[in-house]
């Protein structure tokens, strides 16, 4: 407790106010000082030498230049990058990001003459003969006799589908003679187009009223292979062989393809006053449907 209270005694005298004179100050620091232990006067002198020591910079070391990249033997070595002395201005240095977007926009505009001066120099060697031209080739795309055989085919075609039209109209009117033989007609002449097909399911549809019902169901059959998928022929047909050829399992089976794909055909209405059966196929459906 002694201690203690001494201790406090000094640290007060220690902390003088600074209007006091620098002589007495002294003499009472040292008269102090002599009387505090030996291990704080050392961490007392230690602080005060601290604290007059002034912070010193660290050395500057002088540049030193980047490590030459090792050349191989019997390479020349490589000449050393050329420094252009910056002019001084008074506006402060372009940013990097700046610089970049410059670099990249005249790029862009390179490669778009670039570009444009190859497309044009191909359009105009291909054009005018130069050497990107086809060689031996003079003529126009399309010759004389390509556009005559052109006109021939799409002339043909256009009788066809009128003839297949008229059949239709003279069938609706049950004019079944005229309709057969201008069914018949497209059958023959068109036979190497492909709407040649649709007009033999009209000619089938009209032979099973006026004609030989086996060479109806015949005709049926054979377009029902070359036209799968078409509802109106397997529809014919299931009512055909149901009602002529009491082959109750193979009409059912014509007539589950030919209502999945078009449940009309359930429909008396739809194939008496929409598709213009003739009206012994109509009575046959008829018998198909009611099981009679």
């Amino acid at each position: 407790m002694m201690f203690i209270k001494k201790k406090k005694e000094h640290v007060r005298t220690v902390s003088m106010p600074h209007n006091s004179s620098s002589a007495a100050a002294s003499q009472t620091l040292s008269h102090h000082l002599s009387t505090l232990p030996r291990s704080r006067l050392r961490t007392t002198r230690r602080t005060w030498a601290c604290e007059r020591r002034t912070p010193q910079r660290p050395p500057q070391f002088p540049m030193q230049p980047p490590p030459a990249t090792p050349v191989a033997a019997g390479a020349a070595p490589a000449a050393p990058p050329t420094v252009y002395p910056q002019a001084a201005s008074p506006s402060a240095s372009p940013s990097p990001s700046a610089s970049a977007k410059t670099g990249r926009r005249q790029l862009l505009v390179s490669g778009g003459l670039l570009l444009a001066a190859g497309c044009s120099g191909s359009t105009a060697a291909a054009v005018g003969g130069g050497d990107g031209a086809l060689v031996g080739y003079d003529g126009p795309v399309v010759t004389e006799a390509e556009r005559a055989a052109s006109a021939a085919v799409s002339r043909r075609v256009g009788e066809a589908v009128g003839l297949l039209e008229l059949g239709r109209e003279l069938q609706a009117r049950g004019e079944f003679r005229e309709a057969l033989a201008s069914f018949t007609r497209v059958v023959r002449e068109y036979a190497d187009l492909a709407l040649s097909e649709y007009a033999r399911v009209g000619r089938a549809l009209v032979l099973y009223e006026i004609g030989d019902r086996d060479e109806s169901i015949a005709e049926m059959e054979d377009v029902s292979i070359a036209l799968k998928g078409y509802p109106e022929i397997h529809a014919a047909l299931a009512a055909a062989l149901y009602a002529d050829k009491h082959a109750a399992l193979l009409a059912e089976n014509q007539f589950a393809i030919a209502t999945l794909l078009d449940p009309h055909y359930t429909d008396l209405a739809y194939v008496r006053d929409t598709k213009h059966w003739p009206p012994s196929l109509v009575a046959s459906l008829h018998d198909f449907i009611t099981l009679s």
